[in-house]
């Protein structure tokens, strides 16, 4: 059932953690640190990953996440998912998952994608050559109201 935890079976909320998945993701959540100054309690950490969940699958805005579904303000959500990244969270749950598909012979690399963004250049391009100029000197402007720039070259 492997394939269910990454895919799920798309039912009407998507957004639900299995005990399955949430065993793979807590343990690489950075530990929260104490807090200094009384107020109000922490939002559970798997509560605020449902309402991170949420956002993207229902197209809703952070500020608009509907507090009645537990998940914490849209704020708390937007703010533990910032520091989840900067902890490395995603990067070492992407690494979890493809160990446990390699394990049970299910990645399928027939598909697979580079993201330029993230694959270093091997060696630098070519030199850029400036580019040239296809008038001498000045060209006027087509925003100004003098009788030379306004004036059309068309027949």
């Amino acid at each position: 059932m492997l394939v269910g935890l990454f895919v799920g079976k798309r039912e009407s909320r998507p957004w639900i953690v299995s005990d399955e998945l949430w065993s793979l993701v807590e343990p690489l959540l950075p530990v929260p640190a104490s807090k200094m100054v009384p107020g109000r309690p922490r939002v559970p950490d798997r509560r605020v990953l449902r309402g991170i969940l949420f956002v993207p699958h229902t197209g809703t805005r952070w500020e608009y996440l509907p507090q009645e579904l537990g998940f914490g303000s849209g704020m708390t959500c937007r703010r533990r998912l910032a520091a989840w990244n900067e902890a490395g969270v995603w990067d070492g749950l992407h690494v979890v998952l493809l160990a446990r598909l390699r394990a049970a012979k299910q990645l399928d690399r027939s598909r697979a994608l580079i993201d330029s963004s993230r694959v270093r250049a091997a060696r630098r391009g070519p030199e850029a050559v400036p580019a040239r100029s296809i008038a001498h000197g000045r060209v006027a402007s087509t925003s100004s109201s003098t009788d030379r720039a306004s004036r059309s070259r068309c027949p």
